[in-house]
Order: C-alpha cells, then structure tokens, then sequence
C-alpha cells in the first residue's frame, strides 16, 4: 500500500510530493523547502528510488540538485524540457531573482509507459498545456498531476508556450478518463478527485 505526504514549498506554494511504500520513495517535485523535504523523507524511514518531474518551471525544481546529491538518485524528466532543466529563460527563474541551471536528467519519460522504481508502480500519461513537457503520473489510485489540473480550476497557460487549449484536451483525454474515485494531487494548492472535477470544474461545466 502506498502512502502520499504532501510538502508545501516556499512563497508560491508549491507541492512537492513523497510517495513511498515499506521500503522505497519516489520524490516528485522538489520544490524550495529542501530542508522540509529532506525532514519528510527522513520520517518514513525509507530509501529514495529516484526523483520524478512534472515538468521544469522553477518553483518544482529549486532544491532538484541538493535533493540529487543528497540521495544519488536519477531524476526523470520529459525530453521536451530535458533542456529547460538548464535554461533560466525556458524554466522561469530568469526573471525570479535567483537564475537556475540544473544539471540533465538521467532518464527521459516515455509517455504511456510503466516504471516500476523501488518496488513502487506507475503510469506516466502526457498533459501537455501548462508547459509542452508536462506530465502526469498514475498510481493504483490516484495520479499526481503537476500543474495541469488543480481543485476547481486548471493551470496557467500564459507562461512560455502555454496552450489553453492543448491543456483543455490533455485534461479530458489523460485525467478525466481515469475511475471518478481517483484522488488528483496537483502542484498546488489541495487534493480533489477525478469525478469532482469532471462535475464541477468551471472549465469544464
């Protein structure tokens, strides 16, 4: 049985999350607060299995290599924004007061693919909309979505090659086809469920 522990990061908010069995963890997103994550890494007494990225704005990858040294584990990441991981201007921390350059991932997402890491199972779906890497990972039973579905509402797409209407599309296809009981953790903000979003979701209602 998996257990999911959400970490809230700094000033925008940002979820980072540890999914972990008896013995493993998986690491999405690792935000800020790289002291908190560590602290709740720590308190499952399990081993991280690797880092996983919804996609490469800054504010889900800013303690990406603390977090990288500290466990030695490979980070995977889409290869539409295998490049952005290095790039200021594509990941958004350009103009955030501290300009990021992370080092590549280790290993590219292939959409529509299972991993097995660490004994822990999922499904990596393409949600592109938010950013045109951007993915979702499906577990037994509930996905975390990144910033591409949120609780009543869905993600930005004004920032570097956002598309509203790619995203309309991602979530319909890729999220809203999941059961109606799966729960959705986003990249901010709080949990809901597949079939609350798809009966009350303004962008879909």
């Amino acid at each position: 049985m998996l257990t999911i522990k959400r970490i809230i990061n700094g000033r925008i908010a940002e979820n980072c999350y540890i999914i972990h069995n008896e013995s493993h963890c998986l690491i999405i997103d690792p935000g800020e607060d790289f002291e908190a994550i560590t602290a709740a890494i720590t308190a499952t007494d399990t081993t991280p299995a690797a880092i996983l990225l919804t996609h490469t704005h800054y504010d889900h990858i800013e303690s990406l290599e603390q977090t990288r040294a500290r466990y030695h584990v490979p980070v995977y990441v889409s290869p539409i924004e295998q490049a952005w991981l290095s790039n200021p201007a594509f990941n958004l921390s350009a103009n955030s007061g501290n300009a990021l350059v992370a080092a590549p991932a280790e290993e590219l997402l292939v959409s529509h693919t299972d991993y097995t890491l660490g004994g822990i199972t999922f499904y990596c779906v393409e949600t592109p909309g938010h950013s045109p890497g951007s993915v979702s990972f499906v577990f037994d039973n509930f996905v975390v979505c990144g910033d591409a579905l949120f609780k009543g509402s869905m993600g930005r797409t004004d920032l570097y090659l956002g598309n509203q209407q790619q995203l309309l599309q991602s979530i319909s296809t890729q999220l809203f086809t999941l059961p109606a009981t799966f729960a959705a953790y986003p990249g901010h903000g709080e949990a809901t469920t597949i079939g609350t979003e798809i009966a009350t979701n303004p962008y879909f209602n």
